[in-house]
């Protein structure tokens, strides 16, 4: 099936990408994926816990959910370019669905080891690196290349909310029915995804289709080559890969230290607010800008958000007064998702189109793949001279960063 051949919504139009029929189906979809994918760590994750105490079982939970995306992303995307990318898309989900029946089973006959938890955390891992990169492709598919900052922002969106309800409504499960039985009922919310693909529309293989075969670590070296000689690609990427590898998500780990250290009432219910702020900034953002419709992607924007965010996590990392760093956490998940949703924007609409999926993975290993190491810069060095420090040192070394290659860029656009 072709994309809709009907004319394109305009631009500027607010939630433009909602306009188009299966672009409303794919975002109830993606919504009910990231729930699963939520609830799923929540149940799986405290029934380690409670089984194991191990912090170490803990970081390989990370480290298996990050590594897939630095290693196969690119390679995923050249399987993109080759084939139908909403098999892919399934496969995906099937291993999602694979994930979620072997903890259950595990679960049920109370034959849970070190090892099988392992080996499920590696499949649910392998799991997203499958669906992210053709799933982003898709989105091309369906809305086009002038509706599509409008179909990245609400992407985006969905997935913030997937992160606010999945972990309410897995632990609503967990008490309802019970661990066990709660994640072999998690299952169902990867149904819709897998059974609407039957039906999605997708690009015309046989105009499109790359003839470039996946070849592991060239594709990588290839991809890069190819993507320097696009400023804008290169620079997208680099910002992905500074803002990753630097701060990352990896202070979502150290919010209860936060919480404690500020000292507001009830520890968990701090805690829950200090990581409710930070989704609803990001769900704020995600609204507003399809409500304004103007905010045209460019490189130079997308890098002054993305040195708001990491400002604003430097000014979070040493705020004394609870109020002030639930605003600035509110501040860092509107500006977050800002810039996100543009660089990757930018890099899909100029990524030249026989390799698109190529470089959209190259994004996704730099965006996503880079945040494995931000355990450590944020993590690890937390545990050597404090959460506070640490936090605020790697954000401030991302500003400056971010500031030079923001002067680059500029000054490589001017003698253009």
């Amino acid at each position: 099936m072709s994309t809709p051949s009907s004319p394109a919504p305009a631009a500027s139009s607010s939630f433009a990408a909602l306009k188009f029929p299966p672009y409303r189906a794919q975002f109830v979809c993606y919504v009910l994926t990231m729930m699963a994918d939520n609830i799923e760590h929540v149940i799986s994750y405290w029934m380690m816990f409670q089984k194991f105490h191990s912090p170490a079982l803990a970081g390989f939970a990370v480290l298996s959910h990050w590594l897939p995306f630095l290693f196969f992303s690119v390679a995923v995307g050249g399987l993109a370019d080759r084939i139908d990318r909403r098999r892919i898309i399934q496969c995906g989900m099937l291993l999602f669905i694979a994930a979620s029946t072997g903890w259950g089973i595990f679960f049920i006959t109370d034959s849970l080891t070190m090892w099988g938890a392992m080996a499920l955390l590696v499949v649910h891992g392998f799991a997203g690196v499958l669906w992210q990169t053709p799933n982003q492709l898709l989105l091309y598919d369906i809305v086009g290349p002038a509706n599509l900052p409008s179909a990245v922002r609400l992407n985006a969106t969905a997935r913030y909310l997937g992160v606010l309800v999945g972990p309410a409504v897995g632990s609503f499960i967990m008490l309802a029915l019970g661990p066990s039985h709660g994640i072999v009922l998690n299952t169902l919310f990867y149904l819709p995804m897998l059974l609407w693909l039957f039906w999605a529309p997708a690009r015309d293989a046989a105009a499109t289709v790359s003839r470039v075969a996946v070849r592991g670590l060239a594709d990588i070296v290839d991809t890069i080559r190819t993507a320097s000689a696009y400023p804008v690609l290169i620079s997208m990427m680099l910002l992905a890969g500074l803002s990753s590898f630097l701060v990352g998500n990896a202070y979502n780990a150290q919010m209860p230290g936060y919480a404690n250290d500020l000292g507001h009432g009830d520890p968990g219910v701090s805690y829950s607010m200090l990581l409710a702020a930070d989704a609803a900034g990001a769900l704020v953002a995600g609204f507003a800008l399809e409500a304004w419709g103007r905010l045209k992607p460019a490189p130079g924007l997308a890098m002054l958000l993305a040195m708001l965010w990491a400002a604003s996590l430097l000014m979070f990392s040493f705020a004394k007064i609870y109020p002030l760093a639930i605003a600035f956490l509110f501040a860092a998940g509107f500006f977050e998702l800002s810039f996100n949703t543009m660089a990757q924007a930018l890099v899909q609409l100029n990524a030249p189109n026989e390799i698109r999926g190529r470089v959209v993975g190259l994004y996704n290993m730099s965006g996503l793949g880079m945040r494995a190491f931000s355990g450590i810069t944020v993590g690890l060095m937390g545990a050597a001279i404090g959460i506070h420090w640490s936090l605020g040192g790697s954000a401030a070394v991302l500003l400056v960063a971010l500031f030079f290659l923001r002067r680059f860029v500029q000054a490589r656009q001017r003698k253009i």
